[in-house]
């Protein structure tokens, strides 16, 4: 089974800064005036710490570019899971499909704190949704023994269903996908783990307590108790870079099942 190589970072590395410059090009086509669009929801409160530079190209970027986290690990998992040597009882394209999913994280992440406007939050859940259900399908198709057919259906369907959701009540995104993402841990920690041969469960809950952390950073800066509004270093942030480690923590999960 392939480990991380020099060679594997490095590809995930320089395809992460050329997907970072493509999605920089596009803004600049369609800013930096992002007052002229639908603003996110959390504009009517506060779109978290990280003072908005109106009239920027990218508007908070702290929490823009550190959400690019979550494309390198998806650059990686998919660097890693095109390996020759890939062994694992988790597919090759379903890896990938994972690798993906995070990838688009991170994109949806950084074309919300860019640009603070309805279409950037909806990318944003978007990711989220797609990253949740994929976690969720995962443990109900190694549940119930489905096939493929049935367990892509079931994601798409799902998916199709969370993002109908997402358009017509855009206030209720958050709510919806911890409701997605705790019924995936428990699904697959009650049910899913004793159908997965030798599955390292250390992985799954090291991804649990550094998502959790980030979640107390989270809050911290959501609340502004942890806030300097001007400073590059922010809770946000980090929130982005601890949940892309929880997030390949969480692959080297389904990576280390064994197959039977």
């Amino acid at each position: 089974m392939p480990e991380v190589s020099v060679r594997h970072m490095l590809t995930a590395a320089m395809l992460t800064i050329i997907a970072g410059a493509v999605v920089l090009a596009a803004l600049a086509l369609l800013g930096p005036d992002w007052q002229a669009y639908p603003q996110a929801t959390c504009t009517a409160t506060h779109c978290f710490c990280e003072l908005p530079r109106v009239g920027a190209l990218v508007v908070q970027p702290a929490n823009s570019w550190s959400s690019m986290g979550f494309a390198l690990v998806g650059f990686l998992i998919i660097a890693m899971a095109r390996d020759r040597r890939w062994q694992s009882a988790m597919p090759g394209v379903a890896a990938q499909a994972f690798g993906v999913t995070a990838i688009l994280v991170g994109l949806g992440s950084l074309l919300l704190h860019a640009t603070l406007t309805l279409w950037g939050q909806f990318f944003d859940v978007m990711g989220m949704y797609l990253i949740g259900t994929f976690m969720l399908v995962s443990a109900i198709a190694r549940w119930q023994r489905l096939a493929d057919r049935p367990a892509i259906t079931l994601y798409l369907l799902l998916c199709a269903g969370l993002i109908s959701v997402l358009v017509a009540l855009p206030e209720v995104r958050r709510w919806l996908f911890a409701v997605v993402l705790l019924a995936a841990i428990i699904v697959e920690l009650g049910f899913a783990r004793r159908q997965r041969p030798g599955v390292v469960l250390g992985y799954y809950v090291m991804g649990m307590i550094v998502q959790a952390a980030g979640f107390g950073l989270w809050v911290l800066d959501q609340t502004g108790t942890l806030c300097a509004p001007q400073s590059l270093i922010q809770g946000h942030a980090a929130w982005h870079l601890l949940g892309a480690v929880a997030l390949g923590m969480s692959f080297l999960y389904y990576r280390s099942e064994r197959r039977a």
